[in-house]
C-alpha cells in the first residue's frame, strides 16, 4: 500500500497540488489512511467511505483469508462466470437493474493479476496503530446494508480516530457512492465547506 500511497503524492505534486480533500472508497479508503500515514502534509481532510482499517485491521483471520481464495479462484475464471455474484455484495436488491449492468461492466475490466495484487495489499494492511493520531477532520461514510465492510468497522474507526463523524446513507450497500450519490456527494460537499468556514490549516 505504501508504493500506491507514493505514487498518489507524486501525481497531485505534478498538479501542483497544495494539502487536498482526500476521499476513498472501500480499498481507496485504505490507501488514503495510508496517505495520510506517509504524507500528513498533503491532507487537508479525509472522507472514508465502506472501508477497512485495512481487512487484517477490520476482519477475522478466516474471512480475509475466505476472501483471498475468492478472489484466487475469480480470478482464473472469465469474467461472466464470476463477476454477477458479487453483485448482491455490493449493492442493495433494490439498486436499479441499470446499476447493476454498470459495476458489472467496471469489473469485467479487472484485470487478473492486478485484481490479485489488490486483494493482497488490502489483506496485508492494517492501519488500527495510525487511527489515533490522525490530526485532520475526518468524515466516515457508510451504507447501512453494507455486506462487505459491515457497519461495526465503520464504528471502530470512527472511535479511534479523534473527532471523527460517522454518517450512516440509508437505502446503500457498499457502493454507496452508487446507489445513493445525491446524499454521498452533499455530505461531503457540506463536510469540505465547514473546512472553509473554520479556517483549518495543516
Amino acid at each position: 500500500m505504501a508504493e500506491y500511497a507514493d505514487c498518489l503524492a507524486e501525481f497531485l505534486h505534478a498538479l501542483g497540488s497544495g494539502p487536498a480533500h482526500i476521499v476513498g472508497l472501500s480499498w481507496g479508503g485504505a490507501l488514503a489512511q495510508e496517505f495520510y500515514r506517509r504524507h500528513p502534509g498533503g491532507v487537508r481532510s479525509l472522507v472514508l467511505a465502506d472501508t477497512y482499517a485495512g481487512w487484517k485491521g477490520s476482519l477475522t483471520e478466516e474471512m480475509v483469508q475466505d476472501r483471498i481464495a475468492r478472489c484466487q479462484r475469480d480470478s482464473e475464471l472469465p469474467a461472466d462466470e464470476w463477476v454477477p455474484g458479487w453483485i448482491p455484495e455490493l449493492l442493495t436488491a433494490g439498486a436499479p437493474e441499470k446499476l447493476g449492468r454498470e459495476v458489472i461492466s467496471v469489473m469485467s475490466d479487472f484485470h487478473p493479476a492486478g485484481y490479485r495484487l489488490m486483494t493482497q495489499v488490502l489483506a496485508d494492511t492494517d492501519t488500527r496503530d495510525l487511527l489515533p493520531s490522525i490530526g485532520v477532520p475526518t468524515l466516515l461514510l457508510w451504507g447501512e446494508d453494507d455486506r462487505r465492510s459491515p457497519l461495526s468497522a465503520a464504528e471502530a474507526i470512527r472511535n479511534s480516530i479523534p473527532g471523527a463523524r460517522l454518517v450512516v446513507i440509508q437505502n446503500a450497500g457498499h457502493l454507496s457512492s452508487a446507489e445513493q450519490p445525491a446524499r454521498f456527494n452533499a455530505e461531503i460537499r457540506g463536510f469540505c465547506r465547514r473546512q472553509r468556514s473554520v479556517g483549518v490549516t495543516l
